[in-house]
């Protein structure tokens, strides 16, 4: 499997999961907001601290985003690019985002797809810098006491995200067990889910999530070479198969050239490049479609 050589020591633990106190959350972002106040104010009015949401539509104007870059910087083996300034609103056709925390305020690391007025573009949403244009609704998971908090990593040398507990209280009502986790770099992103289920005793869930890979190679032979892209997971399901839980993910993926691509990623050979988040919602033997219902 491909490797990448980050320039800082490489931790021991190569994911990381905390179980948290999980509710699903729906609410509208308001128009006038930046989308990172639209999502913070949303998620106050839920009393959740962090957890994932996902956009399937609404117009953002202006609208600011980046996408994955080759670095210059010996410090990091990837980067990012200029940022693009479309002109006029811009319609978010699908987005997912991570929420939690950095410098004690809600903060967004969110990868979507969106239509300009030049086409369909993928990337890196600047959600302080983009703004609500109409009423946009967005649903996902919310936590009450656990989050997502941004940590310098010396691995990588970029701030990340790392899941943490926080004091909190109430009761879960999306199943047994619901996860905030995070793969590191070098680790096949689906084994790295399996392992993690495993560790937490869970035989089947849904899988939401971002990252980036170092490479994509989908099941029907179809590859991406870039060694940093960035992705948004579309569907994401553990399941049991022959006595084994497997991971099954299908992915929206922008590689360093913008080139969008999609599709089920191969098992065992797609490898993290920077970093992996997820929240993986445990629905032990109940039928539950997920957030796709």
């Amino acid at each position: 499997m491909r490797r990448i050589d980050h320039p800082g020591p490489a931790a021991v633990e190569r994911h990381a999961a905390v179980p948290g106190t999980a509710v699903p959350i729906r609410f509208v972002l308001e128009p006038g907001l930046t989308v990172d106040e639209a999502v913070a104010a949303g998620m106050r009015e839920a009393g959740c601290i962090g957890g994932f949401v996902e956009f399937r539509g609404g117009r953002c104007e202006p609208f600011r985003y980046v996408m994955p870059a080759a670095s210059s910087d010996p410090r990091y083996v990837a980067w990012y690019s200029e940022t693009f300034e479309p002109t006029g609103s811009v319609n978010v056709t699908r987005a997912c985002a991570i929420v939690g925390i950095r410098d004690g305020k809600t903060f967004l690391h969110c990868h979507g797809i969106w239509d300009t007025g030049n086409g369909r573009r993928m990337g890196h949403m600047l959600a302080p810098l983009s703004r609500v244009a109409e009423r946009i609704e967005v649903r996902g998971i919310g936590f009450r006491d656990a989050t997502f908090e941004s940590m310098p990593d010396p691995e990588t040398n970029f701030t990340l995200f790392e899941p943490v507990r926080r004091a909190g209280a109430g009761s879960s009502t999306t199943g047994d067990r619901t996860l905030l986790a995070k793969v590191r770099p070098n680790q096949d992103v689906s084994l790295a889910i399996e392992e993690i289920c495993l560790r937490h005793g869970i035989a089947s869930a849904n899988v939401y999530g971002i990252g980036s890979l170092n490479g994509v190679r989908f099941v029907h032979r179809a590859r991406v070479d870039s060694h940093a892209t960035e992705v948004l997971i579309r569907a994401g399901r553990i399941e049991r198969e022959d006595g084994q839980i497997r991971a099954r993910l299908t992915l929206n993926v922008v590689d360093l050239d913008g080139v969008i691509s999609s599709g089920e990623i191969a098992r065992g050979d797609n490898p993290v490049c920077i970093t992996f988040e997820l929240v993986i919602e445990a629905i032990g033997d109940k039928t539950d479609a997920g957030l796709d219902a």
